[in-house]
């Protein structure tokens, strides 16, 4: 059973750091497209950043560029991978509930046009809250 896991969230002042994990199980999935969404109440699921099998390509929204970074961490043991998003610098306008997503396209496929768009995503995790106070 393919399973992604968010976990970091919580509550942060103003200028203040949050580092989000996303575990992925059930498969290998070291050469799919990972990703970061967000939804704030009252609006629609946005990008947030994406990160390819090798790292070697990682669009970003513009509002969080410079501010959040991705990674992550293809462990070839147990079938386990996990994405990582660093947060600094949050602003109240960053709070939502953050989800992992995965998209199992091929590297023949990617773009970063197709990164940014949810319905590219086959699997999503269940989300975790993030709220930055004033």
């Amino acid at each position: 059973q393919v399973q992604l896991v968010e976990s970091g969230g919580g509550l942060v002042q103003t200028g203040g750091s949050l580092g989000l994990s996303c575990t992925a199980s059930g498969r290998s999935f070291s050469n799919y497209v990972m990703a970061w969404f967000r939804q704030a109440p009252g609006k629609e699921r946005e990008f947030v950043a994406a990160i390819t099998w090798s790292g070697g390509s990682t669009p970003y929204a513009d509002f969080v560029k410079g501010r959040f970074t991705i990674s992550r961490d293809n462990s070839r043991d147990n079938a386990k991978n996990t994405v990582y998003l660093q947060m600094n610098s949050l602003k109240p306008e960053d709070t939502a509930v953050y989800y992992c997503a995965a998209d199992r396209t091929s590297s023949l496929d990617y773009s970063a046009v197709r990164a940014r768009r949810d319905v590219s995503y086959q699997y999503w995790g269940q989300g975790t809250q993030v709220t930055v106070s004033s």
